[in-house]
């Protein structure tokens, strides 16, 4: 069974720091890019930051040189350590991974995009 699992969200106050981590299961293996989405009140989901197996990564423009995105890949686990943080940054924040699964029925792996359940990240003023 394939999951997901984020932590690290929270409240913190402007200009504090938070640490999200996202541990994806064994079941998905040769995993390409793993990312942060986030979501706002009344907004659209929208990517944050994301990582390739080689280490290549995308910002948002809005975090650059803020928020920094890591990953383990021998531990299936991406992390957003995300520095100055200000009340733009609140939001449900989602992991994204896009990776390959084994349909053991047919002994065949295949390449698929998974989401994490969210976790709240609130900045106040």
């Amino acid at each position: 069974q394939v999951q997901l699992v984020e932590s690290g969200g929270g409240l913190v106050e402007a200009g504090g720091s938070l640490r999200l981590s996202c541990v994806a299961s064994r079941s998905i293996f040769s995993i390409n890019t793993m990312g942060w989405y986030r979501q706002a009140p009344g907004k659209q989901r929208e990517l944050v930051a994301r990582i390739t197996r080689g280490g290549n990564t995308v910002y948002a423009d809005s975090v650059k040189g803020r928020f920094t995105i890591s990953r383990d890949n021998d531990e299936n686990t991406a992390y957003l350590q995300m520095n100055i943080l200000n009340p733009e940054d609140t939001g449900v924040y989602y992991c994204n991974v896009v990776g390959f699964v084994l349909d053991s029925a047919y002994g065949v792996s295949y390449e698929n995009e998974y989401w994490g359940q969210g976790t709240q990240v609130t900045v106040s003023s």
